[in-house]
């Protein structure tokens, strides 16, 4: 009978890195959407969990495919979250009065009115090209 042999303390074994960085990956795309600044910090950890992955799986022999779709993930991930965070930042006075004048509408037309006062302001702020980009989308 034969003992199990256990990856020394603070090693993560060969067989889930890959795992874990296609994971992370996946929730770190699924935050940006949500929560564009928490989407960027997950896709950061899931891009160096991936790369710290790749030598893991290269010296165990292993495919290291998911650990490769991990890292393409993330990085998809980080250029969305970047920049959704930097058109929250660039707005952030246009969404600001957004919401303040949210609050005070109680009717469908008032909050249409709202977001009419908003679209103005980011088109105003905004260049044409990526008014086209975003479309006409209701925040």
């Amino acid at each position: 009978m034969s003992t199990p042999v256990q990856a020394p303390a603070g090693q993560q074994p060969a067989d889930s890195a890959g795992r874990r960085a296609i994971w992370l990956s996946i929730a770190a795309l699924a935050m940006t959407f949500m929560l564009p600044l928490a989407g960027l910090v997950m896709a950061l950890f899931a891009l160096v969990t991936g790369i710290r992955a790749l030598p893991l799986l290269k010296g165990a022999g292993k495919p290291t495919g998911m650990a490769v779709s991990g890292i393409t993930v993330s990085s998809i991930a980080l250029a969305l979250s970047a920049m959704a965070t930097g058109m929250q930042l660039y707005l952030m006075n246009e969404y600001s009065a957004l919401q303040e004048c949210m609050k005070g509408a109680g009717t469908v037309m008032s909050q249409g009115e709202c977001f009419t006062q908003f679209r103005d302001a980011a088109q105003r702020k905004l260049p044409a090209d990526v008014l086209e980009l975003l479309g006409t989308m209701q925040p």
